[in-house]
C-alpha cells in the first residue's frame, strides 16, 4: 500500500529552472501537436505496483508510419521492436511503456489493438514498440499484472492535455536514484533558423546513482537500481529525417548523466525519438542547425526525471520494502 498522496509538484514549484530555452504551455509531451498520452495504473494487491502507460502519436499506423530513431545506451533491457525501428528509422504504432515481465503480454495486447483500427483491415504485418523497467523491488513481477484490458485502457484514455506524473502507470513501482520515482514529462521550444518548434520528452525513471540538482547531490535511502531499463520518449514537430532522430535520442540517454545516473551494468538505458511532422511537409533541416534541439532535449529529459521524483509518493510494496518520497524541501534549501 502508498502512503497518503500529496499535491503532485514539479521542479518550477520549487524555483528550479534547467536551461535557458522556454516550455511549452503545458511543460509536457503533450504540448508536441498531435501527440496524447494515456494511463492505466495497476494495484490489484498490496504488493503489486504496476501499471503501463501510452503515447499514442496521431494518425501512426502501419501503412503511415512516423520518422523515428533509437538509441540504446545499455542494452540490458527489452526494448520490443527495436531494431525494425533501427532499420527502417520508422515507427508505425504507438510507444508503450509498462513492466519487464510484463512487456509480452503488452506488446500482444497493443498488436490486437493497432489491427482493429481504421484503416488497418488488411495488414498482415506490423512492429509493435513497448519498452520496460523493471519495478520488480516494489511490485510481484512475476505475476505479470498488466492485462490486455489496461493497455486497451491506456490506449483509449490516450488525450491531449496535462500528463499524470509519478506514481502512475508504467512508473507505478519504480525507483531511481534513491528515492521513490515513477513518470516525468517536460517540453522546450527551440528557435532553429528563424522558425519555432516543439520537443518533448517523458521518462520512465528506475535507475541508480546519486541525484544531482543543478550540480549539487543529494543522497536517497533506497538500494542503487541495478535492474532497470531505463525508458525515454522524445517527440518533436520538427522536420528531421530518421538519422537524425538517432541523434537526438543519443541526446536523450545522455541527459541522465546530468541527473546522477550510473549508467550501471543492469540498468538499460534506451531512447526513442520520433517526430509529428511527415517527410515532404516541411523543410528538412540540416545537420549544422540541429544545436538548439540537441540542447533543448538535454534540458527536457533532465527536467523530467526530477519532475518524476517530486510528484512520486512514498510507496511501501513487496515484502514490506518501502521506498521513501524525494523530500521536496531539501530541493528548497539548496534553490532558495
Amino acid at each position: 500500500m502508498s502512503a497518503p498522496s500529496r499535491p503532485a509538484r514539479r521542479a518550477r514549484d520549487l524555483g528550479i529552472v534547467v536551461g535557458p530555452t522556454p516550455t511549452g504551455p503545458l511543460n509536457a509531451l503533450t504540448d508536441v501537436p498531435g501527440i496524447r498520452v494515456g494511463h492505466a495504473t495497476v494495484r490489484t494487491r498490496s504488493d503489486v505496483h504496476s501499471g503501463v502507460t501510452a503515447v499514442v502519436p496521431d494518425g501512426v499506423r502501419p501503412g503511415a508510419p512516423v520518422p523515428a530513431g533509437v538509441f540504446v545506451g545499455n542494452g540490458y533491457g527489452k526494448l520490443i521492436g527495436s531494431t525494425q525501428l533501427a532499420e527502417l528509422g520508422e515507427l508505425e504504432t504507438p510507444v508503450l511503456l509498462t513492466s519487464t515481465l510484463s512487456a509480452f503480454r503488452v506488446a500482444d495486447a497493443l498488436v490486437g489493438w493497432v489491427l482493429e483500427q481504421p484503416g488497418c483491415e488488411s495488414v498482415l504485418s506490423l512492429n509493435p514498440v513497448v519498452g520496460e523497467c523493471n519495478d520488480g523491488y516494489l511490485s510481484d513481477i512475476r505475476s505479470r499484472p498488466v492485462r490486455e484490458e489496461h493497455v486497451r485502457a491506456a490506449l483509449d484514455g490516450a488525450s491531449t492535455g496535462p500528463v499524470a506524473e509519478g506514481c502512475v502507470g508504467a512508473g507505478t513501482g519504480t525507483v531511481a536514484l534513491g528515492f521513490k520515482a515513477g513518470l516525468g514529462t517536460s517540453s522546450r521550444t527551440p528557435e532553429v533558423t528563424g522558425r519555432r518548434f516543439t520537443v518533448g520528452a517523458l521518462v520512465q525513471a528506475n535507475f541508480g546513482g546519486t541525484l544531482r540538482v543543478l550540480g549539487r547531490t543529494l543522497d536517497g535511502s533506497a538500494p542503487a537500481s541495478e535492474t532497470g531499463s531505463c525508458m525515454i520518449v522524445v517527440a518533436t514537430d520538427a522536420p528531421l529525417g530518421a538519422r537524425q532522430l538517432a541523434r537526438v535520442a543519443r541526446r536523450a540517454v545522455f541527459a541522465l548523466a546530468r541527473t546522477g545516473a550510473a549508467y550501471s551494468h543492469g540498468s538499460g538505458d534506451y531512447a526513442v525519438a520520433f517526430t509529428t511532422t511527415r517527410p515532404g511537409t516541411a523543410p528538412p533541416l540540416a545537420d549544422a542547425d540541429l544545436s538548439p534541439l540537441f540542447e533543448a532535449v538535454l534540458d527536457a529529459v533532465e527536467e523530467a526525471v526530477l519532475n518524476s521524483l517530486l510528484a512520486a509518493t512514498t510507496t511501501t510494496g513487496k515484502a514490506g520494502r518501502t521506498v521513501p518520497a524525494l523530500p521536496a524541501d531539501r530541493l528548497h534549501a539548496d534553490h532558495p
